[in-house]
């Protein structure tokens, strides 16, 4: 029987979605569907993963248009399904889901799922040729139609909470799944801290221990297993036992061992919860509990990281498979330094495949080495700062340095956690860390430096707000001077600033002063913190995806609200002074139909008529059904001295002549969140590290052995860095550096180059802004027309 499949000149792309869900999967499809069509394709959706392919049909294969996909980014799962299929696995299911597709019309197929859903999708790309050719000779398709549909594109992206496909640094779901943990943790660890009890939790990762890990370095675990580094047979109950024994004597009340679903001892025997209670209860003769957390962690809406960047890599993917030709390999969408690249889909399957064939052969060096560089640095920092309360040999400890740590700007999720990993590495390798209490200003005021303990710590990894306190004044602000003569009285060694530009500021305002001020000649380092990202010298600061994250939920509901009144949009006023960097990433991860923002100079008349006009015709084509509403996000300091947001709100209201109306909504300081998410946390933690990593590198007791701080010191061997002279001041220009993240690498960048490059001290910006293009992503995606 002869297939009459569509013929047109127009190209034809399908979207599926395959293996186990994963939050932002919705938000993938999404943009997907809808850029095939910004891309004038038709877009279709396969409904049930493989088994719609196998079972074909206008129910299983539908064209969808842009409207079809309103609301999804919100939605956790997978609204077009997903499903195991036996049929697809053998030739038989893929020669009748071929046939399928031609009946369809589908000239190219977008895979989103795990490492087997890809290896189906290459696979099926591989035999394309021969099945339909068999099509083609047993006279089911005509030969007309066997030329129209000879080669079959393939493109994957990658949702999978385990965040185990090699070649890319993050999978969609993986962090989403990551703050479902760590939720749950926060609330275990506070009945655990009520009854002084411990907690064993199992997360997913069957041979791969992401979650475990990044939730451990979190939630400042005791201990974790995971299959990477597994356990040794005869001792990992000794190990685990003197490690919780010795947190407990230090004054922690609680314990919580993490344990992934795939952790083996060295000899592969798999290690459960059960085990771990036992030597936990009957050993110790602790108060123990287990929480198996299970399909909690793939549930739920999406956070924001997943969101965009489920999003990005849904344009890439029709941008890849519109670009392909036959001779090309099926493409991967991966995101490496922050970048969203194209991999070769069969090799980065291949890859993620040999980890744990590496794992079964025992040869675990090798399965660590197939992480990426950033896993492993993850797994020694964990380690480090979990032994931070051991009882150190004198003669490292006189050998160590006295490390300030002080905040400077307003509060930003994480920032506990900068100091929190600061104090606990700075601990563990025998340096001395001490608090400035409330910035400078405390300093000059109070003295306010304290030491900082172990046991003070407990607990402020995972604490919102900033436990030491900040203050928005430079050193100028509160008398260089007088901060000179204290880092003088305290005998600081290194110091360390987390926070905003006002943080940048300060250290230029250090760096200038090593002239007159010799206590200031000593490493220092910032790590960025604000929910602005607004500090030149990197693309990401600490507190930055917590806000984010707060916006988004408060935006989430507010749509709901919006919804529920026919006809209403919210214009959300966005913090971030003259940074755009949270409205825009808020826009693409809410789906705002508009946003406004400092970059783009003031709100221009015709701009807003044209935005009057678009909200206008998107609430004609809903025509009520549904529920609908729709968000407008404007910066702050977009159009300041023109529109706020309540005079912005009337004029959409007054203009759109009873086609809706638009009330104004402030979050005001909600954004600066309450719990730092998983992301801060982790990122915080590595960023402390590395900084603490570069004092002792460049340090007073390191200059002897250490050919860079002895050039850049230009002293005598072993001199101390407070010397009386201004001798080569010129050659601790690099000790003065901004700690920032470029891509997925970290990178120390002197202040006085960053000032002299990249820095706008008026608008308080970085010159260059990174996030630009993503601007005209969100626009597209909502059908917003630019004048």
């Amino acid at each position: 029987m002869t297939s009459h499949a569509k013929n047109t000149t127009q190209k034809a792309i399908a979207v599926m979605t395959s293996g186990g869900d994963a939050p932002g999967m919705n938000a993938n499809v999404r943009a997907i569907v809808r850029t095939i069509i910004n891309r004038n394709c038709r877009a279709y959706v396969v409904m049930e993963g493989y088994e719609g392919l196998v079972k074909g049909g206008e129910e299983y294969i539908k064209e969808c248009n842009w409207e079809f996909v309103r609301g999804w980014l919100s939605e956790g799962g997978t609204n077009i399904g997903t499903a195991r299929c036996m049929e697809f696995r053998e030739r038989k299911g893929r020669l009748t889901a071929c046939k399928n597709l031609i009946d369809a019309g589908i000239d190219a197929l977008i895979v989103c799922g795990g490492d087997g859903s890809l290896t189906g999708a290459d696979l099926f790309r591989s035999e394309w040729p021969s099945l339909i050719k068999e099509l083609r000779d047993t006279a089911v398709i005509s030969e007309e139609i066997y030329n129209r549909y000879k080669h079959l594109n393939i493109c994957g992206t990658v949702g999978s909470i385990d965040n185990d496909m090699s070649t890319t640094d993050a999978t969609i779901g993986a962090y989403s799944a990551l703050d479902r943990i760590c939720t749950a943790i926060d609330y275990i660890e506070a009945t655990a801290y009520s009854h002084s009890r411990a907690f064993v939790v199992e997360v997913m990762g069957r041979n791969c221990g992401w979650l475990a890990l990044m939730a451990g370095i979190a939630t400042s675990a005791d201990y974790i297993f995971i299959p990477e580094k597994p356990a040794q047979t005869n001792s990992w109950e000794d190990q685990m036992s003197e490690i919780v024994t010795r947190h407990r004597a230090n004054g922690k009340r609680t314990t919580i061992v993490i344990v992934a679903e795939g952790a083996i001892d060295n000899n592969l025997n798999p290690i459960t919860c059960d085990e771990v209670h036992k030597v936990l209860s009957g050993r110790l003769k602790l108060d123990t509990r287990i929480t198996i957390l299970g399909h909690v962690q793939r549930g739920g809406t999406a956070v924001a990281y997943d969101r965009v960047l489920a999003t990005l890599q849904g344009v890439e993917a029709v941008d890849a498979i519109i670009e392909s030709t036959p001779d090309v390999p099926s493409p991967l969408i991966a995101v490496n330094e922050n970048k969203i690249t194209r991999k070769p889909l069969i090799e980065s399957v291949a890859l993620t495949k040999s980890v744990a064939d590496a794992i079964a052969a025992k040869d675990f060096d090798k399965a660590m080495s197939l992480r990426d560089v950033e896993f492993k640095e993850h797994l020694k920092n964990f380690m480090s700062i979990n032994s931070s309360d051991k009882i150190l040999p004198k003669e490292i400890t006189d050998k160590g340095m006295n490390i300030g740590i002080i905040n400077v700007g307003a509060p930003a999720g994480g920032m506990n956690s900068a100091v929190y990993s600061t104090t606990t590495y700075c601990l563990s390798q025998g340096h001395k860390p001490f608090a400035i209490h409330n910035g400078f200003t405390g300093l000059v005021r109070h003295d306010s430096v304290h030491p900082l303990t172990w046991k003070q710590m407990i607990g402020w990894q995972s604490k919102g707000g900033c436990e030491i306190g900040t203050n928005r004044h430079t050193p100028k602000e509160a008398g260089i001077e007088d901060v000179a003569a204290l880092f003088q009285k305290h005998k600081l060694d290194g110091l360390i600033i987390v926070g905003g530009f006002e943080a940048l500021v300060s250290l230029q305002q250090l760096q200038d002063g090593r002239n007159d001020y010799p206590a200031f000649r000593i490493p220092m380092v910032l790590i960025p913190a604000t929910l602005s990202n607004n500090v030149p010298g990197t693309e990401y600061s600490l507190g930055s995806d917590t806000a984010l994250n707060a916006l988004m939920h408060y935006c989430d509901i507010i749509k709901q609200s919006a919804s529920s009144t026919r006809a209403r949009a919210f214009v959300v006023e966005v913090q971030g002074g003259n940074s755009g960097y949270l409205t825009t990433l808020a826009s693409l991860a809410c789906g705002a139909q508009i946003s406004y923002v400092p970059e783009e100079g003031n709100i221009s008349i015709l701009q807003l008529e044209k935005d009057i006009e678009n909200l206008k015709e998107s609430f004609k084509t809903a025509k009520g059904r549904d529920r609908f509403g729709k968000l407008v996000l404007k910066a702050t300091n977009a159009s300041l001295k023109t529109w706020d947001s309540h005079t912005l709100a009337k004029v959409l209201t007054e203009e759109a002549n009873g086609a809706f109306d638009a009330k104004a909504a402030i979050p005001g300081h909600v954004q600066q969140g309450g719990l730092p998410s998983p992301i801060d946390r982790t990122r915080g933690t590595r960023l402390a590290i590395r900084a603490v990593k570069f004092l002792e590198e460049f340090g007073k007791n390191n200059v002897e052995n250490n050919t860079t701080a002895r050039e850049l010191y230009a002293t005598k061997l072993g001199e101390s860095l407070f010397n009386e002279t201004n001798e080569n001041i010129d050659s601790l220009i690099l000790t003065a550096s901004v700690l920032g993240t470029r891509g997925s690498h970290l990178e120390f960048t002197c202040i006085n180059k960053i000032y002299e490059t990249d820095s706008d001290l008026i608008m308080r910006m970085p010159k260059n802004i990174h996030w630009s293009h993503i601007r005209t992503i969100a626009d597209e995606l909502v059908g917003r027309e630019r004048v």
